[in-house]
């Protein structure tokens, strides 16, 4: 792989400032608060799902864990997230990495958009991904051998959209078609997951951030 996190190559809350800070590079701020903050999160999902995490990783996340506002979902499960990542070894974390999504002939969960749509990999809808991936100017990276289905690398693409500043029509129109039907399923799995630790926080977050996601693309702007 090229280059940590990238997979795909391109043609007022103060709670989650943390994570604003800690994970969007700084000539994004021209963005709103708000896209800054789903570009910041799909980063770090994408970041914490393409590989086990590296120290410097670990140590932002667990910048997380002072965030306080206990009648918030999110804000809870980035301070949960932010206490595994100051907890478990580095290690500890990429054992766990292996056996979730790597494993002997296969992990624990299965990572990919067709598997969770259709049980197989690379049937149809990822047909349909590599299609839409075209029209945006998108292609994989040749360095990386996942499908383009791969839950981190879909991520790749929707902070590559908010970050390009493509309409709410077109980022709604992707997430509907490629991620809406199983992307909350997949982290609410890995929650569950018995070989998991740090990655039960990840879900927690990744399923709460699924959530907000869906309901904010389904508004109309």
């Amino acid at each position: 792989m090229a280059e940590p996190g990238k997979a795909m190559q391109a043609g007022e809350n103060r709670e989650l400032q943390e994570i604003e800070l800690a994970i969007a590079p700084p000539e994004l701020t021209e963005l709103s608060e708000e896209q800054v903050y789903r570009a910041g999160a799909y980063g770090l999902l994408a970041s914490l799902l393409r590989r086990a995490p590296d120290p410097s990783v670990l140590q932002q996340v667990s910048g997380f864990a002072a965030i306080r506002n206990p009648g918030d979902e999110m804000a809870l499960a980035m301070s949960m997230l932010g206490l595994a990542a100051s907890r478990c070894q580095v290690d500890t974390i990429a054992d766990e990495y292996h056996d979730l999504f790597i494993g002997i002939g296969r992990g624990e969960l299965v990572p990919y958009g067709s598997w969770y749509q259709t049980g197989f990999l690379m049937e149809r809808p990822l047909g349909h991904l590599r299609d839409d991936l075209a029209e945006l100017g998108l292609q994989r990276d040749p360095d990386v051998c996942e499908p383009e289905d791969h839950v981190a690398a879909l991520c790749e693409v929707m902070q590559l959209l908010i970050n390009d500043g493509v309409s709410h029509a077109r980022q709604a129109q992707f997430f509907s078609r490629h991620m809406a039907q199983w992307l909350e399923r997949f982290f609410q799995d890995l929650s569950e997951a018995r070989g998991a630790v740090f990655y039960r926080a990840v879900g927690r977050f990744g399923a709460g951030f699924s959530v907000l996601e869906t309901r904010y693309l389904g508004m109309q702007v």
